[in-house]
C-alpha cells in the first residue's frame, strides 16, 4: 500500500468509514490542538504524539518521548477510532514528519495500514479544499497491538553498530546539531560513524515529496545502497521516523529508527560521541 497519499486521494475518501484521518500537527513551543480546532481536514481527529503515544520519562528524566508501550499505544488508537482494519491517513504542517511518528508507532505494533498526506495542511488549503472546525468525537475502536521486531533500534543495538560499522547510522538532524555547535542534550555532537543527511532534503520547499528517482539517487550518492542496513536517528525519533518512512516508501525494508535518538544518547555520559564533522 502506498505510503504517501495525494490530497486528491484523501478528498476522495473523506466519507469512507474504513479510513481514519489524523491531524498530527505539533510544536514543542505551543499546543497545536488550537490550530486543529480552528480548521482541519473534514473528519480528522487530533493526535499529539508527545502526549498521546509517548511513554513517561524514567526517574532519571531521560530519555523523554520514547514510544509508548503496547497497551498504552493500543488505548490511544482505540480512543481516536483506529481499529485493526482501519486505514489511517496522517498529516501535519511540516512535510509529514510528525505524522511519521504515528506511522512508526503503528508499524512497530503490527499495523501497516497508514499513509501520510503529501504536502500537508498547507497543500490542502492552497487547493481550496474544505476545512472543518471543532473537535470530532468518534466511537472507540478495537486496536490490537502486535509488537514486531525490526522497526525500532535500542541504545545497545546502536552501540553494537558503532563497534561493527553495520548497520549504517544515518543522522538526519541539522548540521549544527550534528557537529555539536547546537546542543539539545547534556552533550552535543553525533554518534561515531554516523552520516549526516538532513531529513528535509527529501522535500521540496513547499513540503511536497521529491520524485522517487531523485530521492533514490540522492541517498545512493550519500552511500546508501540497495542492501544497506540502516538505523536513522535525530533528537527525539521524529525526523528520523520520517526518513525511515521515505526509505521504506522507496522499497528499502531493512531500516530501523533509534527510538531514544540523541535525547537518550546525548544525555548518557557513558556513550561515545564525536563533535565536529567526522
Amino acid at each position: 500500500m502506498e505510503l504517501f497519499w495525494s490530497t486528491e486521494r484523501v478528498a476522495e475518501h473523506l466519507h469512507d468509514p474504513a479510513v481514519r484521518i489524523v491531524d498530527c500537527r505539533f510544536s514543542l513551543e505551543e499546543d497545536l490542538r488550537a490550530a486543529y480546532l480552528a480548521g482541519h481536514v473534514p473528519g480528522a481527529v487530533y493526535l499529539n504524539w508527545a502526549n498521546d503515544i509517548s511513554a513517561p520519562p524514567p526517574p532519571s528524566g531521560h530519555p523523554r518521548w520514547m514510544l509508548a508501550g503496547p497497551e498504552e499505544f493500543a488505548r490511544a488508537m482505540a480512543r481516536i477510532g483506529v481499529g485493526d482494519e482501519t486505514m489511517v491517513v496522517g498529516y501535519d504542517a511540516e512535510g509529514g514528519h510528525h505524522a511519521a511518528r504515528l506511522w512508526l508507532g503503528l508499524r512497530r505494533y503490527g499495523h501497516d495500514r497508514m499513509s501520510v498526506m503529501e504536502g500537508g495542511i498547507q497543500k490542502w488549503i492552497g487547493e481550496g479544499r474544505p476545512l472543518e472546525k471543532g473537535e470530532l468525537i468518534v466511537r472507540p475502536a478495537t486496536f490490537t497491538a502486535r509488537p514486531r521486531e525490526g522497526v525500532i533500534a535500542t541504545k545497545d543495538e546502536v552501540l553494537a553498530a558503532v563497534r561493527s560499522g553495520d548497520p549504517w547510522l544515518l543522522d538526519v538532524r541539522r548540521d549544527s546539531e550534528f557537529t555539536g555547535e547546537e546542543s539539545r542534550a547534556a552533550r552535543g555532537g553525533h554518534i561515531p560513524g554516523a552520516v549526516n543527511i538532513l531529513w528535509k532534503e527529501a522535500l521540496h520547499d513547499d513540503w511536497t515529496l521529491r520524485d522517487a528517482a531523485e530521492l533514490e539517487e540522492f541517498y545512493t550518492n550519500a552511500g546508501f545502497g540497495p542492501e544497506t542496513r540502516t538505523i536513522t536517528y535525530c533528537q527525539l525519533g521524529v525526523r528520523a521516523a520520517f526518513t525511515h518512512l521515505v526509505l521504506t516508501a522507496l522499497g528499502h525494508d531493512d531500516v530501523r529508527t533509534y527510538d531514544g535518538s540523541w535525547e537518550e544518547w546525548g544525555n548518557d555520559p557513558r556513550l561515545p560521541i564525536i563533535t565536529g564533522r567526522s
